[in-house]
Formats: C-alpha cells, sequence, structure tokens
C-alpha cells in the first residue's frame, strides 16, 4: 500500500493577540494538493519521518495537529480519520523552519540507486549503505563504479535499455528545484511577508 500526504497551509491572523479581536488566530489558506501531489517518500521522510528509507533526522515529525489549528482543518481532518482508519502521523512546520532548513544534510544512507525503466515510465529506487544490492547485481552486473559503494563516485549507465543512477542525497535534492516543494515554498514565502515566518505553517497526515 502507498502512502499519501494531505494538508494545509495556514496563516496567523496579524491581531491574533490583541484583546479585542475575536475571531480564530489561524485561517486556512489553500490546501497542499495540487500545489504539491508527487508523493516522493524521500521527501516525505525527511520532512516528517514519513516513509523513511534513507533514515533522514526528520524536520518534523510527530507533533499532531497544533493545539490551535483552524477549525477547518480539524474538521477535515477529523472526517478523514473517521472514514479512513489508516489515517496517522499528522503533524505540522513553520515556514520559518523551512526557511532556515541547511539544504547540505544528507541521510544515514550512503546513497540512493535509480533504476529507471526503458523509456523512463518508472523508477525503481534502492538505498545504498556499504554494498551494493543483492537484486541490482544479480540482474545488472556489478555496477562499473566499484565493487563497492564506499568511495564510489555518482555514476550514470545504461544496461538492457534501463538506465541506473547512483549518488549521494541532500535535502536539496529532495525538497529542492524540480520535486514540487519549490511550489510550496514559494507560498509559505510570499504568505510570510504579510503574516511573518511564524504566521505561516503547513499542517499535514499520511493514509
Amino acid at each position: 500500500m502507498g502512502t499519501d500526504i494531505y494538508g494545509f497551509i495556514e496563516m496567523r491572523h496579524p491581531h491574533a493577540d490583541e484583546d479585542w479581536y475575536e475571531g480564530d488566530a489561524w485561517s486556512v489558506s489553500l490546501p497542499l494538493y495540487p500545489l504539491y501531489g508527487v508523493n516522493d517518500y524521500a521527501s516525505l521522510g525527511c520532512l516528517f519521518g514519513i516513509r523513511n528509507r534513507l533514515d533522514w533526522a526528520p524536520v518534523a515529525a510527530g507533533r499532531g495537529l497544533p493545539t490551535d489549528v483552524s477549525g477547518p482543518v480539524r474538521t477535515h481532518y477529523e472526517n478523514c480519520a473517521r472514514l479512513d482508519a489508516a489515517i496517522h502521523g499528522s503533524t505540522w512546520v513553520s515556514w520559518a523552519e523551512l526557511r532556515d532548513l541547511d539544504m547540505t544534510v544528507r541521510p544515514a544512507a550512503r546513497g540512493v540507486l535509480d533504476v529507471h525503466s526503458e523509456g523512463g515510465y518508472s523508477i525503481t529506487r534502492y538505498r545504498i549503505d556499504d554494498r551494493w544490492p543483492d537484486e541490482v547485481v544479480e540482474r545488472y552486473g556489478m555496477p562499473p563504479l566499484g565493487i563497492s559503494p564506499v568511495g564510489a563516485p555518482a555514476g550514470r549507465w545504461e544496461i538492457s535499455g534501463q538506465t541506473l543512477e547512483y549518488g549521494p542525497v541532500t535535502r536539496l535534492d529532495v525538497l529542492g528545484p524540480g520535486t514540487g516543494w519549490e511550489h510550496v515554498f514559494a507560498v509559505m514565502r510570499a504568505l510570510a511577508q504579510r503574516f511573518g515566518p511564524e504566521g505561516v505553517r503547513l499542517v499535514v497526515w499520511f493514509d
């Protein structure tokens, strides 16, 4: 079974701390989808510790819903949880945290090996540590980068019409341009100009 992400970008009212303000502190800006609809597990692991096969130190794992989450988001989450017992992993992250991420950080895994099918219609991804996976060696032979991934350079090669690509991975690789997250970050960055970096957050959950 795959894992899908659901969520909303919220913003905090600039006058939420004023005595005279009687509205909700947080309100919904827009849903995560269709800004982001890729469900790349490397990025979900990196940000939220979900499907964390590369052993990232997650940015914002398992925080639960914010205690002051907006009413519409709480209602949407509760409806999802009532209809789907698989809903789990609710958490949130502020734009201030995302803005200040060190994009050079790597997971515990040494790297990843992507096998692109002929025509590029699908990708099979392998976590790489101190040895090449037996399945890869049996099917494609020993990678030309060396008998061990230890000290092996990044590389790309073709076998039987399929393209194999190996290299280390950083936060930039899974959250940067071309991943889909750049659109989410761009919206949050723009909202933060009005509501402040701590006044914009992403609330998510998974099934």
